[in-house]
Order: C-alpha cells, then sequence, then structure tokens
C-alpha cells in the first residue's frame, strides 16, 4: 500500500512534468485538458491499486501456489506429476481470460475519457453553456459517451467471470483427477491415506491460493493498461523540449531579430500554407509592428520567435544566431508576451503576478502592478493581493485580466518585448496609462507589436502589413502614408469609413476595395534588414477603441472568495455519511438482474462448503477396504466434475449480472450528477471547489468507487456469508461442541477486521481532497498551458503540485502501517483459530465424542468460512473509500439549485416586444457579500432600441448581461421583461430570447458547423448554418479551410484566429433569431474590414430587436437610441450621444474628450488611423518553455518494479504457510502423536503472525525512511 501510494503520487508528477515539456503540436493534436485529467486522477488510481498491496498479496498467494506443489511433490511426486498434466490447461485459460479482459479494460478507458472531455469541456465554458441553453445538449452528448463505457465495463465483467469460471472448473477436474489416481496409487504404489492426503492438501492449498488471486490479476490488467497510455506520453520525446539544456547561452542578448525566407504550416493542417519565403528584420533595441487582416500570420511571427514551432525551411535569428543553436529555455527567459485574451491561473493576484518573476518580492509585485495601473483594482479588493482571481481568471474583467498580465509581464524584464494587442481590453484612461508603463520599458529593448490601434505603434521603427503571409508594404508610419495608393493607407482609409458611420471612400462602397490592390509582395531575395531610427520623444496617448471582456463580475464584485490553501470537506459538516441503502436505492431498476447475481453468488458461495464436505469423505474413503476404495473414490471424482461444472456456469453468472448492476449503477451515478451539474445556477460555479478539476474527479473517481459497494464487491459479500452460514449450519450438525469451540474466536477476526476498516476511513477521505486541489492545479496549468510556457513557469507548477501531493503522500505512509498491523493481526487470529481446531478435535477424538471425519468435516467448514471473512480484508479499503465517494456523490445530489435551467415551470410569452426595466436594483455576488455592486440602480430599455452601457473596466457593465441572462438574481429590486419579472419566467424560455456576443468567445472542440447550429439547440440545418455564416463575414474563410465547415476548432477553439472565432460566435448568436442581442464588445477582435462587414450585418439584424450593448469605442454606441454611463453601481448619466457630449463637466463628455484628444495627437495628414486585425493564428502563439535553472522534482526517484522488503515477507510467508500446513494434519492423524497438537498448533499460528506483523510494520517504516532519504536524490530520466 505505501508503495502504491507512492509510486502513483511518482507517476503523477511525471507524467505532469512530460505533459509541460511536451511542444505546442501535441496540445494542437494529441491531448487535451480533460484527457490529462482524466490520466491523473482516474489512471493513477488504478496503477496504485496495481502497484500497492495488490502486489504484496499476489506474490504471497503464487508463492503459496509454488510451495504447495514442492511439498506435493516431496510426499507423492508420481501422483503430482500426474496431476501437472492439468497445468497447461490452468495456464491457457488464465492467458486468454488476461488478453481479453486487457482489451475490454483499454476500450473503456478509452470511452471515458471521451466523457472526461465532455466534462471538463462543460464545466469549464458553463456561461456558454448556460447563455446558449445547451444544458440538454451537453447531457446527452456526456450519455452517448456513458453508454459506451457501460458497454466496455459490462464485457470486461463477464470475460473475467468466465476466465475465472473456467480456471476454477480446470482446478475441480484435477481434484478428480488427484482423487482417482489417489486410489490407483494407494492400491498399486504403496501410498498411504496421508501420503494422498498431503498431496492433495497441498495442491488444494495452492489452488486456492491461486484461485484467490483472480483480483489481483484484474487490477494488475486494469493498471497494465492505465500505465500503458501514461507511460507512452511520459516517454514521448518532443520535437522541441522545454528541458533541453542543450544550446549556447550568450552573455548578453543584443536582441536583432530576423526571419530569413521562412516557410511554414501548423502540424494540425499541414496543406495550409501560412508563409512561403517569409523574411523580416528588426534591429536591436527598435520597435516594430505588424499590422493586417485577421488570419494573415502576424500572431504566427510571435509564435516561430518564442519556438513554439519551427519552420520547415528557413532561419529564425537572434543576434545572428539560428534560434534552434541556443538553449530553449534561457532565450525564452529573455522574452516577454502579453497577449490579447490573458490567462491567469486560479490562485491570487500575488500568485499570478509573481509568475513573472522567480523569487519576486511584495514590493517588486506591487511596482509591477502600479506600473500596469493595477494598484488601484487591487487594493480597492478586499483581500488585496491575496485576492482569488477564479479558472482562468473569471472572477475579473477582461481589463482588470489583461493589467494583471501586464504586471506580470513587467515583472518579467524581458530583453525581447511581443505585445500581442497588450492594451485591448483597457478603458481609454487605463489604456493611456499602461501604454505610457509600457514605452517607458520598452526603451533600449526590441519590441514586436501586433495591434489595432494607432496609440499601439504608430511610434514604431518599422511597420509591416501583412497580407495572405506576405510583406506587402513596410517602412515607417510617415514613410507609408505618404504612399496613398498603398496597403497601409487603406487600412486607414478602411478603419475611416468605420468611424464616420458608412460614408464611402473615393466614391466606392467599402465592400469594392479589393484586397488584392494591396500590391506585389516583396519576393524572398530581396529580404534586407529595415531600420529607422528610434524616436526619441514618447507622446501619451489614448485612442477611441478600447476592448471590454465579458464578465461575470467587475473589480469591485467579482474577484470572489478568499484564497485557500485547503477546500473545506462538505461531507463533513453539511452531509452526514449517506447509507448505503440509499445508494443502493439507485440500483432499484436493476433488481432483477441483482437477484440473479445474488443468487448466482449464493450457488458459489456454497461450492466452498460442498468442497468441504466431497473432501472429508475422500479422506475417509482412502482408509476403508480396497474394494470400497475403489467404488467411493469413483463416485466422489464425479461429484467434483459436477461441482466444476456448477462452478462454471454460477461464476460467470454473477460476474455478469452484477458487472450489469454495478455498471449501471456508475452510468446512472454519473448522468445524475451532470444533470444536477448543469442544472446548477452559475453563481455556484464561482466556488473553487466547484470549478471543472474538482468536479471531472467526482464524477470518474468517486463514481466509480460506488461499485465496491454494489458490484463485483457485493458479489464477493453475499459469496462470503453463503460460504459462512452453510459452514456453520455443516459445522453444527457434524459437532455442535466443536463447532460451538471453534466459533467462540470467529469474532476476534471480526473485531480486527472493523478496527482495521474503520482505521483506514479515516485517512481516506482527507487524502481524496488533497488529490482533489491537486487535480486542480493540473487542470488549471494544463488548460493555460501557453501561458505557463511563456512565463517559464513548468518548475512553479511542479512545485505547487508536489505540495498538494505530499498530504496524500504521508496518509498513505500511515494507512500502510496500520494495515500492515491488522494484516499481521488477521493471521495471529486466523491461525489461533486453528490451534484451537485441531486441540479440540484430539480431545474429541481421544474422549471418543466425535470421529476423525467429524473433526475434518468441522474444521473444513469453518476454515472456509474463516478464509472468506479473511478475503474481506482486502475489500477494506474499496469499502471505506466508496463510502466517502457516495458521500461526494450525494453531496451534489442533494445540491438545490436557485436558477434551474432545465425546469419548465414559468411563464413563455407567444410574442415579446423587448421591453426591458432594471427597477431599486442593488446586488452583491455570493462569493463576495461584502462588495456591493449595484446600489438601487434603474434604467429602462425600450423595445426595439438599442442601449449601450459605458464606464471604466470593471465598473459593472456585465454584470448587467449576467442580471439580464439570470445568471444571478438581485438582492433586492427586480428585473421586468414586458413588465413581468424575469424570475417569472421560465429560465430555458428566456435565455433563448437573448442571443450573446462576448469579447472572449468559448468555442467548443468540435467542428464549426457543430459550433454554429450550437445556438440553435444542435437542431440548425445546413442552409441555415451558411446562412449565419455569411451574414457574420465568416463564409469565405470558413470555406477556405481544407475541411470547411467540418474542422474541428480545438479546444476553446485554439485552431483558429482570434477573429475568426469571433466571427464563428456571431454566426452561433445569430442562428437563435434572438429578439434581445447582448454584444460585449462584439467585433473587438475583428481587423478593420471584416469589423465594417460585420457591424453593417450586426446593425442589419438589430433592427426590431432590443439591444444592449458594451463597449469602450465611441463609433460602436454613439448610434444607439441610449447612452448609459455606469459607475460606481449607479446609472450616473443617460441619454443620447449629443445630450450627453454637451454636460459640462459630464463623464461621457470627459470620454469623447480622451477619444478626441487621441485622434487628434495620432493623426497625420488628415487620417485618422485604426490598424487592421490583431490576431491571425492565436491558437499557435504560445510553446512550453523553460525556465533558466531547472531543479530536480522531488518525487521522481521512480524504482525499476517499485517493489521493496514487503516482497521478501509476503513471499517468506507464503512458502512458510505452504510448507507447515501438513504437520497439524499428521499430529491429528497419529494418535501418539495428538499431544503435540497444541504446541504445534500454536507455534504455527503464532509464528506465523509475529512474521507479519513483524515484516509489515518494519515494511511500511522502511518505505517510509527510504523514501525520505532519497527525496529529491534521483532525478527521473524518461
Amino acid at each position: 500500500m505505501v508503495t502504491g501510494a507512492r509510486q502513483a503520487a511518482r507517476i503523477r508528477g511525471v507524467y505532469l512534468k512530460t505533459i509541460l515539456r511536451q511542444d505546442v503540436a501535441f496540445f494542437d493534436k494529441e491531448t487535451n485538458t480533460g484527457e490529462v485529467v482524466g490520466r491523473m486522477s482516474g489512471d493513477t488510481v488504478l496503477i496504485q491499486d496495481a502497484m500497492g498491496e495488490k502486489v504484496g498479496k499476489f506474490l504471497q498467494l503464487v508463492s503459496t501456489f509454488i510451495g504447495g506443489f514442492v511439498v506435493a511433490f516431496l510426499k507423492g511426486w508420481l501422483l503430482t506429476l500426474l496431476l501437472l498434466a492439468s497445468v497447461p490447461l490452468i495456464v491457457t485459460s488464465g492467458g486468454l481470460m488476461y488478453i481479453a479482459i486487457s482489451k475490454t479494460a483499454s476500450r473503456g478507458q478509452d470511452a471515458y475519457t471521451n466523457a472526461a472531455n465532455a466534462v471538463e469541456q462543460t464545466i469549464s465554458s458553463i456561461r456558454t453553456v448556460a447563455s446558449f441553453t445547451g444544458e440538454k445538449q451537453a447531457v446527452n452528448n456526456y450519455k452517448k459517451f456513458l453508454l459506451t463505457t457501460y458497454k466496455s465495463g459490462v464485457q470486461e465483467g463477464f470475460v473475467s467471470g468466465l476466465g475465472f469460471g473456467l480456471v476454477t472448473f480446470v482446478i475441480y477436474c484435477c481434484y478428480a483427477m488427484a482423487v482417482w489416481f489417489g486410489a490407483k496409487m494407494v492400491l498399486y504404489k504403496g501410498y498411504t491415506g496421508g501420503d494422498v492426503l498431503n498431496v492433495m492438501m497441498s495442491l488444494l492449498t495452492g489452488s486456492a491460493s491461486l484461485g484467490q488471486a483472480s483480483p489481483c490479476m484484474s487490477a494488475f490488467v486494469a493498471g497494465k493498461v492505465a500505465a500503458y497510455k501514461m507511460f507512452e506520453t511520459i516517454e514521448r520525446k518532443p520535437k522541441i523540449d522545454a528541458y533541453d539544456t542543450k544550446g549556447k547561452i550568450l552573455d548578453d542578448v543584443r536582441g536583432d531579430i530576423e526571419l530569413r525566407d521562412v516557410f511554414f504550416s501548423y502540424p494540425t493542417r499541414p496543406d495550409l500554407q501560412i508563409f512561403s519565403g517569409f523574411c523580416l528584420s528588426i534591429q536591436s533595441g527598435t520597435t516594430a509592428a505588424l499590422v493586417g487582416q485577421s488570419g494573415s500570420g502576424k500572431s504566427t511571427v510571435i509564435s516561430l520567435i518564442e519556438r513554439f514551432y519551427d519552420p520547415q525551411a528557413g532561419k529564425v535569428l537572434i543576434d545572428g544566431i539560428n534560434l534552434k543553436d541556443l538553449q530553449l529555455n534561457w532565450i525564452r527567459g529573455k522574452i516577454g508576451l502579453v497577449s490579447q485574451e490573458p490567462v491567469l491561473f486560479a490562485c491570487s493576484i500575488r500568485d499570478n503576478i509573481a509568475y513573472g518573476k522567480d523569487g519576486a518580492t511584495t514590493e517588486e509585485i506591487r511596482v509591477a502592478a502600479e506600473l500596469a495601473n493595477a494598484a488601484k483594482l487591487i487594493d480597492a479588493l478586499p483581500q488585496g493581493l491575496e485576492t482569488t482571481v477564479g479558472a482562468h481568471g473569471t472572477q475579473l474583467s477582461g481589463g482588470q485580466k489583461q493589467r494583471i498580465a501586464i504586471a506580470r509581464a513587467i515583472l518579467k524584464d524581458p530583453r525581447i518585448l511581443l505585445l500581442d494587442e497588450a492594451t485591448s481590453a483597457l478603458d481609454v484612461e487605463s489604456e493611456r496609462i499602461v501604454q505610457e508603463a509600457l514605452d517607458r520599458i520598452m526603451v533600449n529593448q526590441t519590441t514586436l507589436i501586433v495591434a489595432h490601434r494607432l496609440s499601439t505603434v504608430r511610434n514604431a521603427d518599422m511597420i509591416a502589413v501583412i497580407h495572405r503571409g506576405k510583406i506587402v508594404e513596410r517602412g515607417s508610419h510617415l514613410e507609408l502614408i505618404k504612399n496613398l495608393d498603398g496597403a497601409y493607407s487603406q487600412l486607414i482609409r478602411l478603419q475611416e469609413v468605420n468611424k464616420e458611420s458608412g460614408e464611402d471612400v473615393d466614391g466606392k462602397s467599402i465592400y469594392e476595395i479589393p484586397v488584392e490592390s494591396f500590391g506585389r509582395p516583396i519576393s524572398p531575395g530581396q529580404c534586407k534588414r529595415i531600420s529607422s531610427q528610434k524616436s526619441l520623444s514618447w507622446e501619451s496617448s489614448t485612442n477611441d477603441s478600447s476592448h471590454h471582456s465579458f464578465s461575470i463580475a467587475e473589480y469591485t464584485s467579482t474577484s470572489k472568495g478568499p484564497s485557500r490553501e485547503k477546500v473545506p470537506a462538505e461531507s463533513e459538516e453539511k452531509f452526514p455519511l449517506v447509507s448505503i441503502w440509499r445508494l443502493a436505492h439507485l440500483n432499484k431498476p436493476e433488481i432483477p438482474i441483482i437477484l440473479l447475481g445474488v443468487i448466482a453468488a449464493i450457488i458459489s458461495g456454497m461450492l466452498l462448503p460442498i468442497l468441504g464436505i466431497l473432501l472429508t469423505r475422500v479422506i475417509h474413503s482412502f482408509y476403508e477396504k480396497p474394494a470400497d476404495l475403489i467404488k467411493d473414490t469413483a463416485f466422489w471424482s464425479k461429484m467434483f466434475v459436477i461441482l466444476g461444472v456448477v462452478s462454471f456456469l454460477a461464476i460467470p453468472a454473477r460476474a455478469y449480472f452484477l458487472s450489469v448492476a454495478g455498471c449501471k449503477l456508475i452510468e446512472r451515478i454519473r448522468l445524475m450528477c451532470f444533470d444536477k451539474l448543469v442544472r446548477m445556477e452559475v453563481g455556484w460555479f464561482d466556488e473553487q471547489e466547484h470549478s471543472s478539476g474538482f468536479l471531472g474527479v467526482k464524477l470518474s473517481a468517486d463514481a466509480a468507487a460506488t461499485r465496491s459497494l454494489v458490484g463485483d464487491a457485493l458479489g464477493q459479500i453475499l459469496q462470503v456469508i453463503a460460504s459462512v452460514v452453510a459452514g456453520l449450519i455443516i459445522a453444527f450438525i457434524t459437532s455442535w461442541k466443536l463447532a460451538f469451540i471453534v466459533l467462540s474466536l470467529i469474532p476476534l477476526i471480526g473485531i480486527n477486521e472493523y478496527l482495521q476498516v474503520r482505521s483506514m476511513k479515516g485517512f481516506s477521505a482527507d487524502s481524496k481532497m488533497i488529490y482533489e486541489e491537486a487535480s486542480q492545479v493540473a487542470n488549471d496549468a494544463v488548460g493555460s498551458i501557453r501561458t505557463v510556457a511563456s512565463f517559464c513557469a513548468e518548475d512553479k507548477v511542479m512545485h505547487l503540485y508536489s505540495r498538494k501531493c505530499e498530504g496524500p503522500r504521508k496518509a498513505g505512509i500511515r494507512q500502510g502501517l496500520i494495515t500492515g498491523i491488522g494484516f499481521g493481526t488477521s493471521f495471529v487470529m486466523l491461525f489461533l483459530v486453528y490451534a484451537t481446531s485441531f486441540y479440540a478435535g484430539a480431545r474429541f477424538i481421544e474422549a471418543e465424542k466425535a470421529t476423525f471425519s467429524d473433526v475434518f468435516l468441522v474444521f473444513f467448514a469453518l476454515t472456509f468460512a474463516a478464509t472468506g471473512v479473511s478475503q474481506t480484508s482486502s475489500m477494506g479499503p474499496d469499502t471505506s473509500k466508496a463510502k466517502d465517494a457516495a458521500t461526494s456523490i450525494f453531496a451534489i445530489l442533494d445540491q438545490q439549485s436557485k436558477i434551474d435551467p432545465l425546469d419548465e415551470s414559468g411563464m413563455t410569452l407567444d410574442y415579446l416586444k423587448g421591453d426591458i426595466e432594471f427597477c431599486n436594483l442593488s446586488f452583491k455576488y455570493p462569493c463576495r457579500s461584502d462588495v456591493q455592486i449595484f446600489r438601487d440602480l434603474n434604467l429602462a430599455i425600450h423595445s426595439s432600441k438599442t442601449v449601450a452601457l459605458v464606464g471604466e473596466s470593471g465598473s459593472g457593465k456585465s454584470t448587467f448581461i449576467s442580471l439580464l441572462q439570470r445568471f444571478y438574481d438581485p438582492d433586492s429590486g427586480y428585473v421586468t421583461l414586458d413588465g413581468i419579472e424575469i424570475q417569472k419566467f421560465q429560465v430555458k424560455w428566456l435565455r433563448q430570447q437573448m442571443g450573446l456576443v462576448s469579447q472572449e468567445p468559448v468555442l467548443f472542440n468540435d467542428t464549426i458547423r457543430a459550433n454554429i447550429a450550437y445556438g440553435k439547440e444542435g437542431n440548425a440545418i445546413e442552409s441555415e448554418i451558411k446562412a449565419v455564416a455569411e451574414l457574420a463575414n465568416a463564409h469565405s474563410f470558413i470555406s477556405a479551410l481544407p475541411e470547411g465547415y467540418d474542422t474541428i476548432v480545438g479546444e476553446r477553439g485554439v485552431q483558429l484566429s482570434g477573429g475568426q472565432k469571433q466571427r464563428v460566435a456571431i454566426a452561433r448568436a445569430m442562428i437563435k433569431s434572438p429578439k434581445i442581442l447582448l454584444l460585449d464588445e462584439a467585433t473587438s477582435a475583428l481587423d478593420a474590414e471584416s469589423e465594417r462587414v460585420v457591424q453593417d450585418s450586426l446593425d442589419r439584424v438589430m433592427v426590431n430587436r432590443t439591444t444592449v450593448v458594451v463597449a469602450h469605442r465611441l463609433s460602436t454606441i454613439k448610434n444607439a437610441n441610449v447612452i448609459a454611463v455606469v459607475k460606481d453601481g449607479v446609472i450616473v448619466e443617460e441619454g443620447e450621444h449629443e445630450t450627453l457630449i454637451k454636460m459640462e463637466d459630464g463623464f461621457y463628455a470627459s470620454l469623447v474628450t480622451l477619444h478626441t484628444t487621441s485622434s487628434i495627437a495620432s493623426s497625420s495628414n488628415n487620417f485618422r488611423v485604426i490598424y487592421g486585425d490583431y490576431n491571425t493564428k492565436c491558437s499557435f502563439t504560445n510553446r512550453i518553455q523553460s525556465s533558466d535553472h531547472l531543479p530536480e522534482l522531488n518525487v521522481l526517484a521512480i524504482e525499476p518494479l517499485g517493489l521493496d522488503c514487503n516482497v521478501e515477507i509476503q513471499i517468506l510467508l507464503g512458502v512458510i504457510g505452504a510448507l507447515l500446513i501438513p504437520l497439524p494434519i499428521q499430529c491429528i492423524q497419529q494418535p501418539i502423536n495428538r499431544n503435540m497438537t497444541v504446541p504445534v498448533s500454536l507455534l504455527f499460528g503464532f509464528f506465523m503472525g509475529l512474521v507479519s506483523v513483524v515484516g509489515l510494520v518494519s515494511s511500511a517504516k522502511f518505505e517510509e525512511l527510504f523514501f525520505s532519504a532519497k527525496m529529491g536524490s534521483r532525478p527521473f530520466h524518461s
């Protein structure tokens, strides 16, 4: 047990470390977050079971089997040799069973991997699921995967039962052969009855041990299949290894960057060429900007510079040295990246910023936060720097997340700075301050900017316009605007058209401006270094466009929940341990199947007492006259064959029927839990313990563990009960006095087993909870792998993960010590019963109160019963885990959703006008009840009108959308729709009337067609899908993809650029034909041309629809019917654009002034410049990255086999048992030796118990000392 826990911890660490070192292509093509977390939480449990106590138990049983055959050879080699003819049959049947179980187990694990992916994808995107009423789709999808898992589980159970039944049948036939040939040996070879008896008893003991090894073999098969999948990943050698220490390390990095004749296509789309002879040169200390359309290849340049990918041809050079020749983690440590969609980890703000620098002090963190304009928002939070940001930073608004991400990059102080729309999510004032901070740190640094905004790029030394993977124009801002027909100038005019609300350019519609007019691309042969003098003056500037991300809360509200080191165990405080009967009630539909399984289990249990009767009669027959000997042994041989046939039928039947019941229970529990989860209100998922990682573990491991109470374990319990009852009946009928004496000692075994189970239970719950925390760490890291790589955070993740695993490791050692003591004590109790039985039997025979046959019949009956009870000790850990798992499961099922999206009660309207009103609204987020968001807020939105919400980042704008969609309910006041409180409407109907397009769209790992159809619950037809795709300006780029609408978008849409994802998201919203449109910076991620087309499309669909717009851009909001300014939880200004700008000292007027000042300050030659799309292949902009120094991981000293001195003890125990078993039998057979029965038996029992206790306790202690001494001393080499 200690070994298993230790090895499982090491394998978890090795697997996670291997995952973190892989190249980006691995995540694009071969794995995803759900699979990784599923393997770490589910497969390692199977490996731990296979490498833990099952190893010692198996070796003990196998050694007993071998020892039994050795004794049999010594006592009667000829008879034993004849019986060995059956061994090939046993081996063959066992081998076939092993192969069959391996295949079915592999299929089952693969099937549930898909189900785990569905869980992770749904829970991590719960707001998108809720907004598009996708709960039933998610449940049906999960149900489809569970059906495959169920079928595989039933097949595995039946195959294993059939195999064990076949092995048992062969063994019973072997007994028949032994009886038949034994009689021949007595008659013709001079064997005595004692010799035959010794051979049979030895073979019986060995064969029984082999039979008891079947659960161990099942565990080994499952563990092997799980280990194969994990070690396949562990042994994978990435082409770009983040931990590779080879390569050059320069004394200093100047920062010269050159891409020379680069050819590149992404691994997932090798047929789609991104670059063909691409050239770009950036001198050290200068700033270069890349502009162009969405999908043109801008972000791919960043991916190549960070060496997330290697080009198929050409070179990427830094300071004239090929990037491949530099040490990877060293050069990445010199590069800083800030992307448009920042990813934060589910930890505190302090820890998130500290990812930028190892060992950062609080003062350094605060300085970085000040420079990023994040200090005020942090100080406004009750927990300050210790505030937990939630999974993926969902507790913060987009602007707040961006400022934290910029502070993280500032703290890194890189030599080369890569900015991918670094200020896009900020409001105007925050952008100005942060841009000034970036301008300061950009001095003397080589900077590459991918951006739209003039305020971001106008001072760049060189601006390159990229179109379809080629640089079509480059130069400084002043140089490029002189060419009025150039691509750069066209982008300027195109953006100007967007700002002027539909005016034509040079008499042409915007749709008529040909992309081909960008001019001829620069040929590879013309590659040369272009540089310009760095501008000496850095002007502070603002811009008229800023992004605001969709967030469920703002800075005064959404950072929910204090940071927690340990999640409180709900099962201990709110949910008492559930009754097993409640769990069994879930199996009620399978009662007929369970009854059949129970009958088969009872029959299987009665086979052992019947075997005792047969053995007793056979022993008696060997001492009869020759004529009677032949006759009786022939009869009893046939009885053995009949017993084998019954076992061959009963054991597979038991396994099949109870596997059906157990697998159905698991399927039902998982489905019920998942159905309950998607019914929960969105606010419930804001809690840390309700994250996708925690909930995924419950559905994976906890649901499977409950089978130990009803599946195979139920069969084993019933089988043992049948054996005990039958044994007791036989014993009392034969000799009630002797049976009573022996039975009086049986409770000692029961007390021992009870204490052992209770002791183990005390550790399993805490251990499971801490492993859930460790799983969440892995979930966050893998889900944000590109951010982990960018900030060389692999070691930080591993350190945190190792720290979370330390508690379970120590709990496993304690549990191993207790189990060892209990196991050894059980042997003392068992052999004490044996000793007493032999002693009392000898005395009864002397007193002629019982016959020799009576003593053996009582002995066999109670021995088999005691053996069955002893076997239940191995079920202790499983049963304990199952009870805790059931408690955890029912804790979910007993939750009551405050806002149930699948509740069909509530009103629906045949016609919805779309009048919305927020009346006297007060609201605080449930997890941050001490921070007020809205205070008696009032706002009316009339039908078919457009209302724009403006305000600072974090002012509460997105909270309107959350309340309108009933993600939350207000604390006081109410929200009405057509004059009716929205709480009175059916939740699903209400959300179906609304179409949401957010700044950071969430797409599912499915085809583009499925993602668009998701807006109509997956029921859209092809013509509808293409129509809305054209409406969202997405049809052209989708059709250009090799697989078109069948293209898989990847996890969270990583295979598409930001602009492409946004257009697919708009199409998804439009396919609903909603009456109410909710636009949260819906066009923020689009380039100028796409934005113009999509905005026109939105303008068309907004007609006769009530529209709520959350935006920063003046061009997006100035045409709204009503503009509402949100500040400090109330509406401070409300009115039309023309009315609000006339209000002196008004908030809106000051905002417009900032925009106007920005436009004037950044204009040149009467052009107002806003540049192209920020993103091309957003999905490929990151790669696993290492820190400069990689300390050796503490938990990676894997042993070759995972065994220890416990093995030797178990083998010794089995061999001694096999050698000493015949001694008490000989004592009873010979009257002269009967006085020796007591000392021999007692010596035998206490010696075995002493060996067990001392051996196992010392073994466990040795494990602990050995492990402590070796921690960190042996690095893992895959």
